[in-house]
């Protein structure tokens, strides 16, 4: 802490979005002390037997029975950077397991990362990632919402109608069923968290302007 080097005391470039460039303390702790952002998270992890079971039930050919000189260009599938087998449909099978975490089927710490160029699904479940949420952009092409947030005013009126509700007397289970709130965002679709990794795959806008101009730019082509 009484060392004047500056740069222990920044941010890493991977910490955007994730930790808070202000809330750090005054003096010698400055920098050294980090604290995450806002609505931020660090997953707690879950067991891989059910994507893994999954992943079999999706015709994704196990690693034992992979002969790379019938399939040389499959797509490698890992789970928690252990390579558990490979696939010939990666479009689909990325949008299948991306469409069941924004509907709960999955937990939504789920991270889901596609390497295009070197033909790799990565699927993190493991504890210690830190994700931050960010509301989700419609991408199906046939979708009459395509290139608008998935947030809706339906939404908006749930949420409106939360405040009204009288929860005094409930106990945690029911408060919670009772109330739409965040969970229900999450249930979905209109919010989904991200780690690191998976932002590098992913298309953020950081404006409505800027979806705005997006949404224009696809719907003009």
């Amino acid at each position: 802490r009484d060392g004047k080097i500056a740069k222990p005391r920044q941010l890493h470039n991977t910490h955007w979005g994730l930790v808070c460039p202000a809330e750090t303390p005054e003096g010698q702790a400055c920098g050294l002390v980090k604290n995450l952002s806002l609505m931020c998270n660090v997953s707690v992890g879950s067991d891989v037997t059910p994507i893994t079971d999954f992943m079999a039930q999706r015709n994704m050919e196990l690693l034992e029975e992979y002969d790379p000189v019938r399939y040389p260009h499959a797509t490698k599938i890992f789970i928690n950077g252990v390579w558990v087998g490979v696939h010939h449909d990666p479009t689909q099978l990325v949008q299948v397991v991306r469409s069941l975490r924004r509907d709960g089927t999955l937990t939504p710490e789920l991270s889901l990362v596609r390497d295009v160029r070197d033909r790799e699904f990565k699927i993190f479940t493991d504890a210690g990632r830190v994700q931050r949420p960010l509301f989700v952009v419609e991408d199906n092409p046939n979708s009459p919402n395509k290139g608008n947030l998935v947030f809706s005013g339906e939404h908006i009126k749930k949420l409106k109608n939360d405040a009204k509700t009288d929860t005094s007397g409930m106990d945690e289970e029911d408060r919670e069923s009772a109330i739409w709130g965040w969970n229900g965002l999450l249930r979905e679709g209109v919010v989904e968290y991200l780690d690191a990794e998976e932002e590098e795959t992913a298309m953020i806008v950081m404006t409505p302007d800027d979806l705005e101009d997006h949404h224009r730019a696809m719907t003009t082509g």
